[in-house]
C-alpha cells in the first residue's frame, strides 16, 4: 500500500511540475490551481519534490520485492524492472523532453500500469501463480482509471489544445471523447462480470454491480455537459472506482 501511495503521489507532483514547463498549466485552463501555477511552491521545489518521491518509491518497492521473494534473484529483477517502468511512467507522462501524455499515449500507460501490472502483479506477488483470468478485473481497474484521466483531459480539452498537449480528447473532439467515456465504462463492467461468470461461486459476487447507478449517470454528464462543468465529475468518477473495488473484492469474499 505504501509503495501504491508512494507512486500516486509521484505521478501527481510530476505531473504538476511536467505542465508547469510545458505550458499546459495557463491561465486558460480549467479546474483547480495548480500548486507551480498557484505559485504555491516554486517550479524548483516541485522538481526536488518528484526525485525524492521517485526515490521514496524506489526503496519502498525494493522492500516489498524483498519481503515478497527474499534472494529469488529472477522474480526479484523481473518485478525491479516493473517498478522502475512504474517510476519512469509516473515522471514521464509530463515531465522530460518529450512527454508521451502530450501526444496521446496517457492513456495506454494508465491501462498498462492502473490496469494489467497493477492488479496482475499485485496478485502475483501475494499469490506466487499466474491466472491469466485475472487479465479481466485488470482490465477493468485499468478502464476506470483510464476514465478518471478521461474526464481530466476532457475538462481541459481547450486549455491543452492551445498549449500544444494532444491527449485523445483533443484528438478526437469532446463529442467522440465522451462516447469514448461511456466505451470505457462498459469494457469495466463487462470485464468484471465475465470474470464473475467464469468464477462463480454465488450472487454476492455481483455486488460490484450497484456503482452502475453510480457510473451512468457520469458518462451522462460527460457526454451532455459541456467541458468547463465537468470537474465535479472527475471526483465521483474516482469515488465510484474506489466503491467498485470494494464490492467486487467483498463479493468474492462472502460465499
Amino acid at each position: 500500500m505504501i509503495t501504491t501511495v508512494l507512486l500516486q503521489i509521484l505521478s501527481n507532483v510530476a505531473n504538476d511540475y511536467g505542465d508547469s514547463v510545458h505550458g499546459a498549466d495557463h491561465a486558460g485552463r480549467q479546474g483547480p490551481a495548480r500548486a507551480v501555477q498557484s505559485g504555491a511552491i516554486t517550479r524548483q521545489a516541485m522538481k526536488r519534490a518528484v526525485w525524492i518521491f521517485a526515490l521514496l518509491s524506489l526503496v519502498s518497492g525494493i522492500a516489498l520485492l524483498y519481503m515478497a521473494f527474499g534472494w529469488n534473484a529472477r522474480a526479484f529483477l523481473f518485478f525491479l524492472a516493473l517498478g522502475l517502468l512504474s517510476i519512469l511512467a509516473a515522471v514521464g507522462y509530463t515531465a522530460g523532453k518529450k512527454p508521451y501524455g502530450y501526444v496521446g499515449l496517457g492513456d495506454a500507460s494508465v491501462m498498462i500500469f492502473f490496469g494489467w501490472v497493477g492488479v496482475g502483479g499485485t496478485y502475483y506477488l501475494l499469490t506466487r501463480q499466474l491466472d491469466y483470468a485475472v487479465v479481466l478485473p485488470a482490465i477493468s481497474c485499468g478502464a476506470f482509471a483510464v476514465g478518471v484521466l478521461n474526464i481530466n483531459n476532457v475538462r481541459d480539452i481547450e486549455s491543452d489544445r492551445a498549449a500544444g498537449k494532444f491527449s485523445l480528447p483533443v484528438r478526437m473532439g469532446k463529442k467522440w471523447a465522451a462516447h469514448y467515456h461511456a466505451g470505457l465504462i462498459v469494457v469495466g463492467l463487462g470485464a468484471a462480470l465475465a470474470y464473475t461468470v467464469l468464477h462463480w461461486h454465488s450472487p454476492w459476487q455481483l455486488l460490484f454491480l450497484v456503482t452502475v447507478v453510480f457510473f451512468v449517470p457520469i458518462a451522462r454528464a460527460v457526454i451532455h455537459k459541456p467541458s468547463s462543468e465537468l470537474d465535479p465529475y472527475l471526483k465521483r468518477m474516482a469515488v465510484a472506482t474506489l466503491l467498485f473495488v470494494l464490492l467486487f473484492g467483498a463479493g468474492l469474499l462472502m460465499r
